[in-house]
């Protein structure tokens, strides 16, 4: 026996959330929504372009950490100065070695060069990669001066070096 409420005609009320989508779906096309969807993208990407055109962006940087020890005892040395040059050897910047022998800075990504100096001991210059959020750290073993030669370290020093160089370039390879 048929519902007595409902004819053959009517059709079951629904939901209140269904009302609404089939009303948006008889008066929104196709088209039009298409029209919308494009003009909210629109105005999207050209926020974000005007974004990064107004707001300055800084340029990568990390952090070159230098630890000054004596060739022999590795015992750090301080108030060493640190000069960090560009390739072309235009100076950067010149820092000092505190107590424990460090000395930090940050700069943009690149290659640099670092001249390590101290009265008591023979100069030293060593070549330095910065990554962009990376700390490179460049150890630095300083021998005393000889009377040969003032300026320049000692050939046992310069092997060291060499030695040292070798070692740590492996070092990063591995971290």
């Amino acid at each position: 026996m048929a519902d007595p409420q409902v004819g053959p005609s009517d059709t079951p009320a629904l939901p209140p959330r269904f009302s609404r989508v089939r009303a948006i779906r008889q008066h929104v096309s196709l088209s039009r929504l298409q029209a919308i969807v494009g003009l909210l993208a629109g105005i999207i990407s050209i926020g974000g372009a005007a974004y990064t055109f107004l707001v300055p962006s800084r340029p990568p940087t990390g952090t070159m950490v230098a630890i000054v020890q004596e060739a022999r005892s590795e015992k750090p040395i301080t108030d060493a100065t640190i000069e960090v040059l560009t390739l072309d050897n235009a100076v950067v910047t010149t820092l000092t070695s505190d107590a424990p022998g460090r000395a930090r800075y940050a700069l943009k990504e690149g290659a640099y060069r670092l001249r390590i100096t101290h009265p008591r001991f023979g100069a030293e210059v060593r070549q330095v990669m910065v990554m962009s959020g990376q700390t490179s750290e460049v150890r630095v073993r300083l021998a005393p001066r000889t009377a040969a030669s003032p300026g320049r370290s000692s050939p046992v020093g310069a092997a060291e070096r060499a030695v040292n160089e070798g070692a740590d370039a492996i070092r990063r390879l591995f971290r």
